[in-house]
């Protein structure tokens, strides 16, 4: 099995139309949609979704009312603001600015604070007319992406095994961070899709240095190409430099918007120079991958090592003393502290 991971510097590159070209082209593939932050993959594929999960990641405070004695102490503890005093004296947790860090949790001599994993998103297996897809969607504001896709990769590769196909196709997200990190992790190819300007140059070069860290084999694909011809070239030939190789020039047509307002693929709705280009690209693509190692397991294991048994932050924090809340006896608050 080999999965090819489609990655960009920046965003707006075209990279999911591209994608959405290959798994049409290659008809037997799983694909994974790992841009979890703004997935926008299923815009063209029409996923119908047959099975969900609920992400966990992290936690969040929450405080038990009728528990709580207003000491107060856990809102002068809170770096975050993230307690709120209502105008009754009620305390309560503001989730959206709790950071998970559970310093209010360890400071509570009523102990009236739960801890509880948070629910940061949910992820899917859909089947679209390209075979299965597995995908999610992370909550406004949430952490920990990169273990989010994490599991959409560890989900399309169990697919791959128990349906037999040999190709995992990856719409990863933009950028270097820990969601790109986790997408390309052990992929046997890495495909980045460039434009032609000085951002999408200078990005370009950060997404190849990530795959040459990690060991990766990487290839690049310049999209609307036409629009600066001379940047194309030196792209081309920054990207040679740096090891990767030079697949494929797309052209900016109007093909490709008019396909997306189908919900389709551009290889689907016409057979003109757009498609063409496509095809072309994704045969050298073909070209790379059989050659390519199936999977860099090494990398996955490191991976899933970082992701799955890195304690959260709360686990290996110390406990802070507990100072004496107003109206207390230190006897009754060490009594109720222990």
């Amino acid at each position: 099995m080999r999965e090819l991971a489609i990655v960009s510097g920046k965003g707006g590159t075209g990279k999911t139309s591209i994608v959405a070209s290959f798994a049409a082209l290659a008809g037997n593939a799983v694909l994974a949609d790992c841009d979890v932050d703004a997935a926008d993959l299923y815009l063209v594929t029409d996923p119908q979704i047959e099975h969900r999960e609920t992400f966990h990641c992290g936690r969040e405070a929450v405080i038990r009312a009728p528990d709580c004695t207003s000491c107060g102490l856990c809102q002068s503890r809170c770096r975050f603001d993230a307690v709120r005093r209502d105008e009754d004296g009620t305390f309560t947790i503001d989730p959206t600015a709790c950071e998970g860090c559970g310093v209010c949790v360890w400071s509570c001599p009523a102990k009236a604070i739960d801890f509880p994993e948070r629910i940061s998103g949910q992820w899917f297996v859909s089947s679209t007319r390209y075979g299965p897809m597995v995908h999610a969607r992370l909550n406004p504001g949430a952490e920990n992406s990169g273990k989010l896709v994490f599991r959409v990769r560890e989900e399309a590769r169990h697919l791959a095994d128990h349906t037999g196909r040999g190709l995992i196709l990856i719409d990863g997200p933009p950028g270097i961070g820990c969601p790109a990190i986790s997408s390309i992790s052990g992929a046997s190819l890495v495909l980045a899709i460039a434009e032609p300007t000085p951002s999408g140059k200078h990005d370009l070069g950060r997404v190849l240095d990530l795959a040459a860290h990690f060991g990766l084999p990487a290839a690049v694909v310049v999209n609307k190409f036409d629009l600066n011809v001379g940047l194309s070239e030196g792209i081309e030939s920054d990207a040679r430099k740096r090891g990767a190789a030079a697949v494929g020039r797309i052209a900016y047509r109007h093909a490709f918007t008019a396909a997306q307002r189908r919900g389709a693929s551009v290889v689907e709705v016409e057979s003109g120079r757009a498609a063409e280009e496509v095809r072309k690209t994704w045969q050298s693509v073909q070209q790379l991958l059989e050659t390519a190692s199936p999977q860099h397991r090494q990398g996955r294991v490191a991976l899933r090592g970082v992701l799955q048994d890195a304690p959260h932050r709360h686990d290996e924090a110390e406990r802070p003393e507990v100072e004496e809340p107003p109206g207390k006896s230190a006897a009754t608050t060490t009594e109720e502290g222990a």
